[in-house]
């Protein structure tokens, strides 16, 4: 598949911007750079240029607006829209590019979770055998993952030809998903943290969000707490992502999925997380040059200095970790009954279970599973954490005396699909930030 040229629709915003770095670096293809007001979009171009540290791709990047966008479309090879996740809106894009996209290109939609097979019937016939999801993970030049799905009008000839390029050119972990609420990586990463959220609420006596953040730090096998990943992706992105799981399917994790009040009345108040400055944290900066880091009390609802939590189990994990003795540092895990372990096993343990669930549901294999959580999260993917407590414990027994799942779902026959892991754990399990 020879790409020369792209349009990005959506190029001012975080994930457009990024994708418009991808194809102009890794991919370098000339990128018409499409929002809706053009000195924002040349306001844009650096930071572009910045998230994939390459200067060289300026020649690469041309700004444009929607009055250039039949122009835009009809140079292009590849049309990658990525604007609100709204269906509306996406729908009235697909309008636009079918009206000049010429009987070559490929046309793709960036959406986290929307509906592919919706979109598509925006396209006449034969554009909709060119039309595919192409969910990328943000940030795209560190996390690798990249979401494909197809619909029934698909070319399978088209599809495997833009597999390629993604996996040979763009350098993209490629993991072909159905079209289902939110894909597979965001369905099994926004259970774990939406459930981290209604514990926090749950457990806000012993310290809410902060406290179910240490207890889920990266010892456990994550790069980033939960809670914190929810303020980096943004509560407003994070609501339309398990809103969209929640209202439309129906599993035996669908509670998990229910937005708590507190997170609502934040998206209410505006406070958005890191982008708009506040959210679940809050950092504040002083003329002195110093900065505070704080997090919302969910008690008295206003932002307090976060806590050093000092867990004997945690601390147990990292010493052993830090020592390169990770069996120890999961017996450690186990063996330890108080409240804070046995919520961190049991988010581990759930983890394996839905993650295969879903991946046996919405994946090509379970395994992708794994690769959707070690690219697209950099967590430590269900397989690998499956293999590693196996090594210390039977995880049956565990998820038979440590959770309720055997009341729930059906594990002995989601344990049995289990296949060996790619991937080594060992690389997940950090010592570092809460």
């Amino acid at each position: 598949m020879n790409i020369q040229t792209v349009t990005v629709i959506g190029a001012t915003g975080t994930m457009g911007a990024n994708v418009a770095g991808i194809f102009a670096s890794f991919g370098n293809a000339k990128v018409f750079c499409v929002g809706r007001d053009i000195e924002k979009v040349r306001n844009t171009i650096p930071r572009i240029i910045a998230s994939v540290r390459a200067d060289s791709i300026a020649d690469n990047l041309v700004p444009a607006d929607y009055t250039m966008l039949d122009k835009c479309v009809r140079e292009s090879d590849l049309i990658f829209e990525s604007t609100s996740e709204n269906i509306q809106v996406k729908k009235e894009i697909a309008r636009l590019v079918s009206q000049s996209i010429n009987e070559h290109a490929i046309t793709c939609t960036g959406t986290s979770g929307l509906s592919i097979h919706e979109i598509s019937r925006c396209y006449p016939e034969e554009v909709r055998k060119r039309f595919f999801g192409v969910h990328m993970f943000n940030p795209p030049y560190s996390l690798s993952l990249c979401e494909l799905i197809s619909t029934e009008a698909t070319s399978e000839t088209v599809k495997n030809e833009l597999r390629e390029y993604l996996e040979k050119k763009l350098l993209r972990t490629v993991v072909e998903v159905k079209d289902s609420p939110a894909f597979l990586g965001n369905r099994i990463g926004f259970m774990f943290i939406n459930e981290a959220m209604q514990y926090a609420e749950k457990y806000k006596d012993s310290g809410g969000i902060d406290y179910i953040d240490a207890i889920l730090g990266s010892f456990s096998g994550r790069s980033m707490p939960p809670l914190l990943t929810a303020d980096f992706v943004g509560l407003d992105v994070h609501k339309a992502i398990v809103d969209n799981i929640h209202n439309n399917t129906d599993d035996y994790a669908n509670d998990s999925f229910t937005l708590p009040e507190f997170v609502q009345t934040l998206i209410d108040n505006g406070a958005l997380g890191r982008k708009k400055g506040e959210g679940l944290y809050k950092t504040f900066y002083y003329e002195n040059g110093l900065k505070r880091k704080t997090v919302l009390d969910l008690n008295s609802e206003v932002y307090r200095d976060k806590i050093k939590y000092v867990f004997p189990f945690s601390e147990r994990m990292k010493r052993h970790i830090s020592e390169g003795d990770y069996m120890l540092a999961f017996e450690a895990l186990i063996n330890n009954h108080s409240q804070e372990a046995e919520i961190c096993l049991s988010f581990l343990l759930k983890f394996i279970i839905y993650a295969v669930y879903a991946a046996d549901k919405i994946g090509d294999g379970i395994d992708a599973a794994d690769d959707v959580m070690a690219a697209g999260f950099n967590w430590c993917p269900p397989l690998a954490l499956y293999e590693a407590l196996s090594q210390v414990a039977d995880v049956r027994d565990l998820i038979r005396e440590r959770t309720e799942l055997y009341s729930v779902v059906d594990v002995d026959r989601l344990l049995e699909k289990m296949v060996p892991s790619k991937y080594d754990f060992r690389k997940f399990f950090k010592t570092g930030r809460q």
